[in-house]
């Protein structure tokens, strides 16, 4: 069984160039889903808000401005350290949160040593799926005998 890997660490959301809040996020990577990286930031509701996006993006993030449309990731400072931007856009609304480069990287790091980067295909099966597909077990074949699928003759 593979080990999920998680941290919980704490965004912020940017509301203005002066002013963000605190919110809680946790970072979960899953070896059976290895390209993908799931957030749940707790807003103070009742049910988290999930976002799901590429682990690729998100690596990249941290050294470069990365992915275009609903997820946007860049590094940038914020006084004497270093922090990751997730802008996030949905239509319920867009969110620009910050976060410390190195707890991001950290986790990185994990989910990397885990599934390293370029191998995120062998977790998914697809080989193992294609060869049962296209060549399933002759032993789980009905091959009928001879003569079993004859009528009976009449009168016999």
């Amino acid at each position: 069984m593979d080990t999920v890997i998680e941290h919980d660490l704490e965004t912020r959301l940017v509301l203005s160039p002066e002013q963000s809040i605190p919110v809680p996020a946790r970072f979960t990577y899953h070896p059976d889903d290895p390209y993908a990286v799931h957030v749940a930031f707790h807003i103070g509701s009742d049910s988290p808000v999930h976002w799901t996006f590429a682990r690729d993006l998100l690596v990249e993030g941290v050294f470069r401005p990365s992915g275009q449309g609903d997820v946007r990731v860049w590094p940038t400072r914020a006084g004497d350290r270093g922090t990751v931007c997730l802008a996030l856009a949905s239509p319920d609304g867009d969110a620009l949160l910050e976060a410390p480069t190195a707890a991001v990287s950290a986790w990185l790091q994990h989910t990397l040593r885990e599934v390293p980067p370029g191998r995120e295909h062998e977790r998914l099966g697809l080989d193992e799926a294609l060869t049962v597909l296209l060549f399933p077990a002759w032993d789980d074949l009905a091959v009928p005998e001879p003569g079993a699928d004859e009528p009976d003759e009449p009168g016999a």
